[in-house]
């Protein structure tokens, strides 16, 4: 697994990168050796979140973690994407290695119930025309609807585009992309 390690308003000790490294290390046997495992570590008003990405092979893994101190949230985080792997183990079998997604659960994770996996049920289908606009009419559609996401053609592109409302008030825009 390749790793980048980035501080935005901090700067990052090498001792935090290794620990970093090491503990997504734990995940090597999971993923193949060209997976890239995104390490973002933000500052804000005291407060430390840390992001961690995987991608590989078009499939993306990520967890995110806040905490006044910069290495909880880093294990917060780790333990937030070990869970999430955890939960989707049947579904992940197709994507990762499942022989060493099934060692993984056995090696660190301690679970004394077994959850049972929810099934993943279409309750509605919906078609719709798509409309070719650019990105502000897309945002102003969407917050007129009072919706958290759009869909729409992009008139500059002609592809199919989501525009979507973040977390801090800003909006989003997702784009194809062909690998």
């Amino acid at each position: 697994m390749k790793f980048t390690i980035v501080g935005r308003k901090v700067n990052l000790r090498d001792n935090f990168k290794e620990l970093a490294k090491k503990k997504l290390s734990r995940f090597n046997r999971i993923f193949d050796e060209d997976a890239d495992a995104n390490v973002t570590v933000t500052l804000e008003r005291n407060r430390q979140t840390v992001e961690i990405t995987i991608k590989q092979r078009g499939m993306y893994y990520r967890a995110e973690a806040t905490d006044f101190e910069m290495n909880d949230a880093l294990d917060q985080a780790i333990s937030k994407l070990g869970r999430q792997i955890r939960k989707n183990k049947t579904r992940l079998e197709k994507e990762i290695h499942s022989a060493a997604l099934d060692q993984y659960i056995q090696e660190y994770v301690y679970t004394t119930e077994q959850e049972e996996e929810p099934e993943y049920e279409v309750v509605r289908s919906k078609k719709f025309f798509v409309k070719p606009l650019n990105v502000e009419e897309a945002i102003l559609q969407m917050n007129m609807l009072d919706h958290q996401f759009y869909m729409f053609r992009n008139e500059a592109t002609g592809e199919i585009n989501v525009v979507y409302k973040r977390r801090d008030g800003n909006y989003g825009l997702l784009e194809p992309e062909e690998d």
